[in-house]
């Protein structure tokens, strides 16, 4: 990891005696899309205001690029930040939105011009200039926000759900443009999500949290395949969860049976007793056949059916377990579907199998 440009260390932040930062430490490195994410009320947006200055913790440091920000207010700061309503000011024009940090600058009349229209360039906003703030797209209105931030060239941007007004198909878009947006400008970002596939498509690192704790942090795919507790697992994307007993490397699965495991697929190690299994749906397989030799297989009926376009979800419960197992499967011509209360035989790999 490069240098950390935000460090946190112990930071506790209270609000009317409800705890909402709990002694939580972090590095971000320069130049890193990091995310936080977590359900509402877990901290996240809490954090972003401490890096940002707008909320003061009772206890910890915060170092922003090499320095302590202890009583250094938030303009004074090298951050910028993105709010989720975007803060457009309806009565002034693109121009005069984005170049509103500028007015107290030293820079003269075709100085701030230039940068107004660099900035809006670098947002695809081009020649948008003199276009009242009224008359913008939710997209357009989030790429104003985000050049009225990089105008002042912060060292560190903060962005606080900023494309959860969006509908689906303009927030795919924003979310690849805002990826290729930050590796341009190759400053820190940090965004608040609690969209988990956001977190996974946009960052170098995510860090989940819960109850104002950081319970892992991690790169997207580390994050997805080796989950450090049940409830990272079980937040991150889909996971089927089945009874277990461990002893020693070998472990029976209710609806499995018995397969041998490794440490590495055991985050709080390999203790005997019981124990309990996750594994994602893309893990699993409906067959048309019998399954080959050696192939590992478990029957059962499925009790739903959820159809995606490109995906379909399958229910199954298990043949002698009262839990169901979620079975994605892609809808290709000619492939592998069930009806609800079909009987299936699920495949699955020993290798795929979390224990928790």
């Amino acid at each position: 990891m490069k240098r950390p440009i935000v460090e946190l260390r112990d930071i506790h932040k209270n609000f009317d005696g409800e705890q909402a930062l709990d002694d939580l430490s972090l590095d971000i490195a320069e130049g890193e899309f990091f995310s936080l994410l977590g359900p509402s009320g877990c901290g996240k947006t809490t954090l972003l205001r401490t890096i940002a200055g707008f909320e003061q913790p009772e206890r910890g440091t915060l170092t922003l690029d090499g320095k302590p920000m202890e009583g250094v207010q938030a303009n004074r700061r090298p951050t910028n930040m993105v709010f989720q309503s975007y803060a457009i000011f309806p009565h002034l024009d693109v121009a005069r939105n984005v170049g509103f940090g500028l007015r107290r600058s030293r820079l003269s009349a075709s100085e701030k011009s230039n940068a107004v229209e660099e900035a809006l360039q670098m947002v695809g906003l081009g020649g948008f200039g003199k276009r009242a703030a009224h008359a913008l797209s939710g997209g357009q209105r989030q790429r104003v926000a985000l050049a009225r931030a990089l105008i002042l060239k912060p060292r560190v941007l903060l962005l606080d759900e900023p494309m959860s007004a969006l509908d689906r198909k303009l927030r795919e878009t924003m979310q690849d443009e805002l990826r290729r947006l930050q590796r341009q400008v190759g400053i820190t970002f940090i965004l608040v999500t609690h969209d988990q596939e956001e977190a996974l498509i946009m960052s170098d690192r995510i860090a989940v949290m819960f109850d104002g704790r950081i319970a892992q942090v991690a790169a997207p795919g580390e994050l997805y395949l080796r989950p450090a507790s049940r409830r990272v697992a079980q937040f991150i994307g889909m996971m089927s969860f089945l009874p277990a007993r461990l002893r020693g490397r070998e472990i029976e699965v209710d609806g499995f049976g018995r397969t041998d495991v490794s440490e590495r697929q055991a985050p709080g190690g390999l203790k005997d007793g019981p124990a309990e299994v996750g594994i994602r749906p893309e893990m699993m397989s409906l067959l048309s056949e019998p399954p080959s030799q050696g192939q590992r297989a478990a029957s059962g009926r499925v009790s739903e059916v959820t159809y995606y376009g490109d995906m379909s979800y399958y229910a199954v419960m298990l043949d002698g377990t009262d839990r169901t197992v979620t079975v994605s499967m892609k809808n290709l011509p000619g492939g592998v579907t069930a009806e609800r209360g079909e009987a299936v035989t699920v495949s699955w790999d020993p290798g795929s199998l979390m224990i928790f």
